[in-house]
């Protein structure tokens, strides 16, 4: 029975200690985002005032769309929320909330879109935790920040407010009341994000299973 104890001690040791270690890793490529039938982790974001806001509260509320997006100066995230627009009032009529969550920090942290009247809420991720408690986190390396500020005028340190030089992968994940991911789309390749139709099938799919 010692023997026994010992050994879950050592295994329970190794795996606390390979959390504790955990880093982010350095290519988008390398990424582990969370799978489909996990439980949604623990997430605080941040509104545009700076007030906390409790992610798996709102989840518990109401099945939920999560769009990560890398920031507002991503010309390919602006775009793929004005996509979604299209498809807003489809989403709000299955019943599901859509929370879309950014890099940038809070005071910078808008609406999108040329009317500004999105029914969705818009939270900043600028510590990037939820972005790394979902996996989906990876380093920037220096020579592409450098070169993202001389050549495109993105300062990414100044938009999120931290020098961290993190960004997330831009996913998509649909999320039951319960805090099951139901649906996810994570792609490495910023500029390809989740069809609109797809999106919206799922969206029904789990509407039609409660």
């Amino acid at each position: 029975m010692n023997k026994k104890r010992t050994l879950l001690g050592s295994i329970l040791s190794i795996t606390l200690s390979a959390v504790i270690t955990y880093s982010v890793p350095d290519d988008a490529k390398d990424i582990c985002p969370i799978l489909i039938g996990q439980s949604l982790p623990n997430i605080t974001l941040k509104e545009a005032d700076g007030s906390t806001f409790n992610l798996n509260e709102a989840v518990a509320k109401k099945s939920t769309l999560i769009i990560i997006f890398r920031g507002g100066w991503c010309p390919y995230c602006n775009a793929h929320l004005q996509e979604l627009q299209k498809i807003e009032s489809k989403i709000l009529k299955e019943g599901c909330q859509i929370i879309a969550i950014s890099g940038d920090k809070p005071d910078i942290v808008s609406q999108p879109g040329a009317d500004g009247k999105l029914n969705y809420k818009l939270l900043s991720d600028n510590d990037m935790k939820a972005a790394t408690a979902l996996g989906i986190a990876f380093r920037v390396d220096n020579s592409l920040v450098l070169k993202y500020k001389s050549e495109y005028k993105i300062d990414i340190e100044k938009d999120s407010g931290r020098k961290h030089h993190i960004l997330p992968v831009p996913s998509a994940f649909l999320v039951d009341t319960s805090g099951i991911i139901r649906f996810s789309y994570v792609n490495p390749n910023y500029k390809v994000r989740v069809n609109s139709k797809v999106l919206l099938e799922a969206i029904k799919a789990l509407a039609n299973q409660g």
